[in-house]
């Protein structure tokens, strides 16, 4: 299916080809409630004044530093979390990496907007030869532009949903570097079938560029390990979808955190996460989106609780390692809680 691609000046693309495209806007299968000039203003008021008083941790969150040497020598099938939804993996002796975001703040400036609860466990120089990055769309808190432009010397792939990847070449990465795929698109690269698979929800970095780039789910797959990674997302009829066609996972990233009753359709609670990942046919639980950045009106420890108490009464296990702390993708040493004490 061939797409025509914009000016790498100017991310005016057309992707007709899609069916996710229509009237210059990339759109969900089912329309977005319209929250309105009022509850959009209502919900600004209520973010300036209205915060609980720990929705931010009280002191930086604990985190366990990383060395390239320790990276090189960890088995395969590893995985360590950065923090909101950057993850590392190490599949078949690569590193990969999803939505990389390093910045001080989920800003387009950085000496104003959410800044972040907790350093990375490494730095970007650090960071061993990275085969692919892997975006689910472009929002701030999971396209981070300096990040970017400091990791193209050493990925070798971007592979984006349609359109981020026009963002990327706009920048300056170089255009062979990138891949940019509809959903139920895929490409495999170093030993790694990646495919995008649908999401609920929208894009866009100004006033003026809302849903002109998509929005994905990822589905990663190896000879012998799936992993799901959900991006930001609705709950939908799509992760059926997915479980049919790619489950079951040995462990799913589900977004769970930074929602509200106010915006249902792009995020989900977490009631909905733990569904999505029975849909998808998931074995472990992980919880993303969350631990980072102060981005909803609930307590910063909230999302880790709730989806905690659910999946044990649902018989689920969860896993939800501190930043920088391994996982192993086959077999996660199930939750610790350490949230529970972070601001002791």
């Amino acid at each position: 299916m061939a797409y025509t691609l914009c000016s790498p000046a100017l991310p005016t693309a057309t992707y007709t080809a899609s069916p996710q495209f229509s009237d210059g806007k990339f759109r969900n299968p089912v329309p977005r409630h319209a929250i309105g000039t009022w509850k959009t203003l209502t919900l600004l008021w209520r973010f300036m004044v209205d915060k609980p008083a720990l929705a931010s941790p009280a002191q930086p969150l604990p985190v366990q530093a990383l060395t390239q040497a320790e990276l090189l020598a960890a088995p395969d099938k590893s995985l360590w979390r950065f923090g909101h939804s950057t993850m590392l993996l190490k599949m078949d002796g690569k590193f990969w990496l999803t939505d990389p975001v390093f910045a001080e703040r989920a800003s387009p400036l950085q000496f104003i907007g959410p800044k972040r609860f907790h350093a990375p466990p490494m730095g970007i120089a650090d960071l061993p030869p990275i085969t692919g990055v892997i975006l689910s769309h472009d929002h701030y808190d999971h396209l981070d532009r300096t990040a970017i432009l400091q990791l193209a010397p050493k990925v070798a792939h971007f592979i984006t949903p349609l359109g981020v990847g026009d963002r990327l070449i706009a920048w300056g990465v170089p255009a062979a570097k990138v891949q940019q795929l509809d959903w139920w698109q895929g490409t495999t690269l170093g030993g790694m079938r990646l495919v995008a698979t649908p999401a609920q929800h929208y894009s866009g970095r100004s006033l003026s560029d809302g849903s002109s780039t998509l929005w994905a789910s990822w589905v990663l797959m190896t000879a012998d390990t799936r992993v799901f990674f959900s991006g930001d997302t609705g709950y939908f009829d799509g992760f059926k979808k997915i479980g049919e066609r790619f489950g079951p996972f040995d462990l799913t990233m589900i977004e769970t955190g930074a929602y509200g009753e106010e915006w249902p359709d792009v995020h989900m609670q977490p009631e909905e996460s733990l569904q999505a990942h029975i849909d998808v046919q998931g074995r472990h639980l992980m919880p993303i989106h969350n631990g980072t950045f102060d981005l909803a009106l609930h307590v910063w420890t909230e999302p880790f609780e709730r989806i905690s108490a659910l999946a044990a009464a649902a018989q689920v296990p969860v896993v939800a390692p501190r930043m920088g702390e391994r996982l192993d993708l086959q077999a996660p040493a199930p939750s610790t809680h350490w949230w529970r004490t972070a601001d002791m």
